[in-house]
């Protein structure tokens, strides 16, 4: 038999050996490498819980605030680093099979990129730009999967960092698709801490001295009970007098909270108040809680798992 025509014959069974064991070892070489990273954020979340205490990262929302954003970093850029890695495995195990089916391809793909560079440059300057940014808001730590976060386009809980989108879901349940280069601002409601302001329209002829001094001492009482101390981490405190009307006295209560706690110290502070306020035999003209940023309600969201839904009491409209 002819050498030539023999090599001719066995030629496309060795492109097919060598495609095949380019895609196994792409999958193999990804499947490693997503164990690593899985392995070394579970580590680290596991030395969390492990150094607080506690098996459930629910819990560690009223632990240290360090301890809870080394958990939500740590597996945001697990999820980061693990798109990275399946997006640059798939691209060079393509190229790879591209080159061994057309030796030439590599040549060709030069040209077609020089002609299609104008017409595809935008599409991919936003492509680089989306990338990019993600990799620097989860560096810079301005956000992590768990946060509640308003970026302008969505409010709620991040449930995932990609390597060009992130996803929120809001308080409606609906799932948002942000693009990272579109995130011009992150307002991030998880981190640090958080202030619950109330304020009371005390009727105008009320002894303010004594009201103030009253819901001063409930929300002080409120702070160092055993359940809400570790949510309180300042004395609460009356700023005073807020406006003047001619029928109320508008009183400004304010109290400074972990940041995932807000909203259930704020309804218990307002269950205390109304109680006390009820015993001294003040009516209140009205009873309203400043939201200074965000939607409305996105706080109620927190950590990874699904909301728990609770009915919300029907707001009454005047009528005229």
């Amino acid at each position: 038999m002819d050498l030539p025509a023999f090599w001719l014959s066995i030629e496309p069974w060795h492109a097919t050996i060598y495609v095949a064991l380019v895609i196994v070892g792409a999958i193999i070489l990804r499947a490693i490498l997503l164990f690593v990273i899985r392995r070394v954020v579970n580590r680290i979340v596991s030395g969390v819980k492990k150094r607080e205490g506690e098996d459930d990262t629910q819990v560690l929302l009223t632990s240290p605030l360090a301890a809870v954003r080394i958990v939500q970093r740590t597996r945001t850029l697990g999820s980061v680093f693990g798109n990275v890695v399946t997006a640059t495995i798939a691209i060079i195990a393509l190229l790879l099979i591209v080159n061994r089916i057309v030796p030439d391809a590599t040549g060709a793909f030069a040209l077609i990129t020089a002609a299609l560079g104008a017409g595809l440059g935008f599409g991919a300057q936003n492509v680089v730009k989306d990338v990019l940014n993600g990799l620097f808001i989860v560096g810079e730590d301005q956000l992590g999967v768990g946060d509640v976060v308003d970026t302008g386009f969505a409010t709620g809980i991040v449930e995932s960092v990609d390597i060009r989108t992130t996803r929120i879901r809001d308080v409606n349940g609906t799932l948002w698709y942000v693009r990272n280069g579109e995130i011009l601002r992150v307002g991030n409601m998880s981190q640090g801490w958080a202030r619950v302001i109330v304020d009371l329209a005390v009727p105008y002829d009320a002894d303010v001295d004594a009201v103030q001094d009253r819901i001063l001492a409930t929300a002080v009482d409120m702070a160092e009970n055993t359940k809400w101390r570790s949510r309180i981490i300042e004395r609460p405190e009356v700023w005073g007098i807020e406006s003047v009307s001619g029928d109320a006295v508008v009183l400004r209560l304010v109290a400074k909270t972990v940041a995932g706690a807000k909203d259930d110290v704020a309804r218990e502070l307002r269950a205390r108040l109304k109680r006390t306020l009820d015993e001294m035999g003040v009516r209140l003209p009205s009873l309203n809680s400043v939201i200074l940023t965000g939607a409305q309600g996105a706080t109620s969201v927190r950590g990874a798992r699904p909301p728990r839904t609770r009915p919300l009491p029907a707001q009454k409209k005047d009528q005229k």
